[in-house]
């Protein structure tokens, strides 16, 4: 990704709703021997929609990502009981290294906090819940891994609208083809997908300080109130269901958060 910023525009925001209105002719697959042709028929709607030869290239030249659709079959450990998840995830060490950048970089986060109302622990939280603070951001190839979701039968609309994100961001120059994120495509220190990179990113977000901004811009978009609570229950807890729709990581980021800024 560029150091510019990428911020949802006007513009951007009538290509995405013309996109995710409209009826999608490619047809779905659930294996690989569809993936090429698929492609082509994708590439052709793309196309008529205003998608330019930069992301037209990037994505004929993306690859079925079998390791990605094995992971999305597979996603276990959102049915954890919330004690169990904590300890596969390893919270105490993400509490312990939270509570240690929380004081170690308190300018940052209380310029965070006066720019967006959000505390250090969530954020602190989400960063290491996603990316253990930067450490395993992913290296699948973040289109193949996109449009290989995109053609699969079992999530299609969500993920074409996603891949649309990322041949836009790639057109502006935001993405480039070669681009390594985690299995589902979402790149940076606290792992967004290509929608939220254009709706609420403040710049590179393989930078600890551009992508804590833009997960603190996510979370106010999504309603978060400075000072209110946001454990269950609490008013700015309904923010960071947004961030995860699994019931046990929204309390593990609520739980930890509030370990992290003081509280037991």
């Amino acid at each position: 990704m560029t150091k510019g910023k990428a911020l949802l525009s006007f513009a951007s925001l009538l290509f995405l709703a013309s996109l995710s209105s409209a009826a999608h002719a490619a047809t779905c697959g659930n294996g690989p021997g569809g993936f090429e042709a698929w492609k082509q028929q994708f590439a052709g709607e793309a196309r008529a929609k205003g998608v330019g030869a930069t992301g037209i290239q990037a994505l004929m030249g993306t690859n079925y990502a079998s390791a990605t659709i094995a992971a999305d079959r597979s996603l276990r450990s959102f049915s954890l009981s919330l004690d169990a998840f904590l300890a596969k995830r390893g919270a105490a060490a993400i509490v312990s290294r939270g509570r240690s950048l929380r004081q170690s970089q308190a300018a940052m986060f209380s310029s965070i906090q006066q720019r967006y109302g959000v505390p250090p622990g969530p954020l602190l939280a989400i960063w290491g819940m996603e990316t253990g603070f930067g450490s395993q951001r992913g290296n699948q190839n973040m289109l193949s891994s996109i449009a290989s979701l995109a053609y699969d039968c079992r999530r299609p609309e969500y993920f074409t609208d996603q891949l649309y994100a990322a041949l836009q961001l790639l057109d502006r120059g935001a993405l480039s083809p070669s681009q390594r994120g985690s299995m589902h495509g979402e790149v940076g220190q606290t792992q967004f997908l290509p929608k939220n990179i254009l709706a609420y990113g403040t710049g590179n977000l393989d930078v600890a300080a551009n992508a804590l901004s833009s997960t603190a811009n996510f979370l106010k978009a999504h309603g978060w109130r400075a000072g209110a609570g946001y454990q269950p229950g609490e008013p700015n807890f309904a923010a960071i269901q947004e961030w995860n729709a699994a019931q046990v990581y929204q309390k593990a980021i609520a739980l930890m958060g509030r370990q992290i800024d003081g509280g037991e």
